[in-house]
């Protein structure tokens, strides 16, 4: 089976367009385990990193890499963590 390359973290790929706590699970569980806490069953390339990273090297990596995007899909992005977090109560 042939590899496929992963999407870029810029703003041409689709990380931005996913709320905070979204990038948090899937970096820390991985793809995998991430989308089957929505239901959803999908064989993910993506690893978790939490044996490896703690909860905040992981929010600084997340930090960095938005701090490479520009203004619009930062502001795009956060208006979508701040609409889950009201949905979930935060």
């Amino acid at each position: 089976m042939a590899s496929c390359p992963h999407p870029p973290h810029d703003e041409t790929g689709h990380t931005w367009h996913h709320p905070d706590s979204i990038l948090f699970d899937y970096t820390k569980l991985g793809g995998k385990k991430t989308l089957a806490k929505q239901g959803v069953d999908f064989q993910s390339g993506m690893p978790g990193f939490g044996n490896e990273l703690t909860d905040a090297q992981i929010w600084n990596i997340l930090a960095f890499i938005k701090s490479t995007w520009p203004d619009r899909q930062r502001e795009v992005q956060a208006a979508r963590s701040e609409a889950e977090q009201q949905k979930r109560g935060d």
